[in-house]
This record gives structure tokens, sequence and C-alpha cells, in this order.
């Protein structure tokens, strides 16, 4: 059986790859579906099929997919492009013969009122009306989202955010790489929507702790406005309609929309996710 991973040389793709081939999947049954091939030369080196294709080329993942019986499908990180790559991905699965399509969405994506989850609905709709078999991974926030300037926060002495004191069940990327893997390669999740989120839920005060007890020295919880918010991300560097998207994101924590109690991703993986402190450690 052979299985292709999208964005096979990104954070979670890579670990979605390991994690496959772990779980006993030939390296020669994985497509890595990669825009730079030169990235995947250690996938490659390991047996890895490796295929060039961008998610606006829907002539080249057409190619790529030729063969696949099943498709992880990473979301794209191109905001307010998603939508038309994704559909070229579903509509080049589907022209390609792909049996099954697991597509990494987002809590709630139905319903949240995070305005980052409009492409993830209009992309689960796509799938829906594809004919396509499909299975929903509704992914939460990674911790890693927390820890990419963790230095900076504990040299500050201070974690800044917008979600007051709303729960985050995050979890370390590599659990949710799992998930997929496991979805991949057993059977029983034609048509199943999966809302994942880790064990330890925790709002920025609790999580702020973690770091301090990671860190041997106080940190803090700072809350600041949406709008605040989006000025700091703006001040860091990030675009204007990213740095709005992601202070929007962080206001909807306190709204509960990156929680969930659902234990769905703790099921497929057969384990607790994995603990904060660790995931500290590893940053």
């Amino acid at each position: 059986m052979s299985i292709a991973v999208t964005g096979a040389t990104g954070n979670l793709g890579r670990l979605v790859v390991e994690s496959l081939i772990e779980r006993g999947t030939a390296a020669s049954d994985i497509v890595a579906v990669v825009r730079n091939p030169q990235k995947a030369e250690s996938l490659a080196a390991r047996g890895v099929v490796v295929r060039q294709a961008d998610y606006a080329d829907a002539s080249a993942l057409e190619t790529a997919l030729a063969g696949v019986d099943k498709l992880v499908l990473i979301s794209g990180s191109e905001v307010g492009s998603r939508l038309a790559q994704h559909t070229n991905i579903i509509e080049a699965a589907k022209a390609a013969g792909v049996g099954f399509i697991a597509y990494t969405s987002i809590l709630d994506a139905q319903d949240t009122p995070m305005k980052l989850a409009a492409e993830h609905k209009a992309t689960e709709d796509v799938l829906t009306r594809s004919g396509i078999t499909f299975a929903l991974l509704r992914n939460g926030w990674y911790w890693e989202n927390f820890t990419n300037d963790l230095a900076g926060v504990i040299d500050r002495g201070a974690l800044v955010g917008a979600g007051a004191d709303g729960k985050i069940a995050a979890a370390a990327r590599a659990d949710y790489a799992d998930a997929a893997a496991v979805v991949a390669t057993t059977d029983g999740h034609e048509g199943a929507v999966y809302e994942l989120g880790g064990d330890e839920r925790l709002t920025y005060a609790e999580f702020a702790e973690k770091i301090s007890e990671f860190a041997g020295k106080p940190v803090v919880y700072q809350f600041v406005d949406e709008q605040a918010y989006e000025g700091i991300l703006e001040s860091v560097g990030l675009p204007a309609p990213v740095a709005q998207i992601l202070a929007d994101s962080d206001a909807a924590i306190a709204k509960g929309a990156l929680d969930t109690e659902s234990g769905d991703l703790q099921k497929l993986i057969g384990r607790s996710s994995t603990p904060v402190a660790e995931v500290l450690k590893q940053a």
C-alpha cells in the first residue's frame, strides 16, 4: 500500500513520515510530495520515494500522486492561498485514483469563531463534495507554537498573550504526526472526524508556571488584548494579515476555541500526549 504525505519536508510532514516508518511502513511505500527535493535528500537516502510538486501546480500534483492508495494532506501554511492549494491537491488525488485522504484541519473547524479556520472549513467542504473517502484530523495547537521564542520568554520573565484564562489543550507536534500515521495505516477511519488535543489543558498562566519550573526562574503570564497582541506580532516582523489572524486565534483561546476533552488523540496513538515539561526540554 502506497501512502503519500504532502509537505513532507515541513515540521509536521517530516514527523508523519518518521512515524509511518516507525510503525512498520516500508520506506519504499511512502511518497514524500515536496516543493524542493534537495530538502528531502535525507528521506530519499532512507528509501522514501520523493516526488516534486507545488501545492499550486495541479498537473505536477496529479503526477506525484500516481499510484498512491492513501494521502496524508498536510494543510498549507500560506494563509489566504490554502483553499485553492488544497482544492488542487484533492482534485489531483481524485484524478490519480487515491482512495483515502486524511486531512489536517483545525479544532471544531465548522463552528469555531477563529478566522484561521475559514480555509479549513472550506477545505472540509471540498473533501465532502469530492467523493473521496476521508478522515478529518482536527488538530489543536502545538506546544511548539509557544516555544519558538522560549529563550526570549525566559529572559523577559513574561509569556505574553491574549488568551485570558481560556484553556489550551495543546500537544506536541509529534503527537499529531503519530495520529496521522495511525489513521493512514489502520482501518476503520472512513468518514471519521477526530478532535485532537492534549491531556494537559492549561491556561496561559499555568503554562507560564511550567516554563518557570523548567527555567528555574520566575516567568509570569502577561495578558494583552487582541489589538495589542497584533501590534506585538507585527513588531517582530510578521506581515499585518498574518499578525491579525494569529491575534484573533489567540483571543479565541478565551472563548474555548483551542480546548477539547474529546480524548480522540489519546485513543488514536494509544498513550497520553507528550508532557509539556518534555516539550520544553526539547525546545
